[in-house]
């Protein structure tokens, strides 16, 4: 069997997880039923462990294992759902100040990414170290803002939000599906829209210069992840 078809499934497992974490998410959150909410996290907390649990050492798999025994005590307490639904305003939140914090340097996280991605040269060409630094901002407030609105949501939700679980009253009673509906799909959503639309505006505002095609923008910015979370080669006009 050839190297290529041994590692194959390696390949396959980090885009298999990715697509079935939403699906799981989404069958907990219409059917009320907490071993989706264990499967999706379960899932979730796969995902970052997969590196390591690759390379087959002792350590990784017993930590991955004490987590998943930690998973099933919280669903023994019929608390999965309330974790899984608590996830997306924790996503919301960790990028948000994963963007935020960088506008108090020389290096915004979006022009790491320009650097990691284009080079160097890139940011030095007119109006683009200007544009990063500003849809950096972007970004940070449309996170934050999505982070306050998902928690407000995660809280107030009438049958099953954390506030009525404690016995109080919730000051907004939100329905609870169209609560569920934004914090496992309509989040995601408007960032994916927004992530659209941004690319078409920084085509049409420096459109003076080339630039990649979307799909090939998004795969470097896979294949460079570890240099955008760095972000030590980035410099300054």
């Amino acid at each position: 069997m050839s190297h290529s078809t041994e590692n194959a499934p390696r390949h396959h497992a980090l885009p298999l997880l990715l697509a079935t974490y939403p699906v799981l998410a989404l069958a907990g959150a219409i059917t009320h039923r907490q071993v989706f909410a264990l499967l999706a996290l379960a899932v979730l907390l796969t995902l970052p462990m997969l590196p390591r649990l690759r390379t087959r050492r002792l350590l990784p798999w017993l930590s991955w294992l004490a987590m998943l025994a930690a998973l099933l005590g919280v669903w023994l307490d019929g608390l999965a759902d309330l974790v899984l639904e608590a996830v997306p305003v924790l996503i919301s939140a960790v990028l948000a100040w994963g963007f935020g914090h960088t506008l108090t340097t020389d290096e915004p996280l979006v022009a790491r990414f320009i650097v990691a991605i284009e080079g160097v040269a890139r940011l030095r060409q007119p109006g683009v170290a200007r544009y990063a630094r500003q849809v950096t901002a972007f970004w940070t407030i449309l996170l934050g803002t999505q982070a306050v609105l998902l928690a407000v949501l995660w809280l107030c939700a009438d049958r099953s939000g954390l506030l009525v679980r404690v016995g109080w009253a919730a000051p907004w009673p939100i329905p609870e599906r169209w609560a569920a509906i934004w914090l496992h799909v309509g989040c995601y959503a408007v960032l994916g829209a927004a992530f659209v639309l941004e690319y078409g505006y920084r085509r049409w505002r420096l459109r003076h210069l080339d630039h990649l095609a979307l799909p090939i923008m998004l795969k470097q910015m896979a294949l460079c992840w570890p240099r955008l979370r760095q972000g030590k080669e980035a410099a300054t006009p």
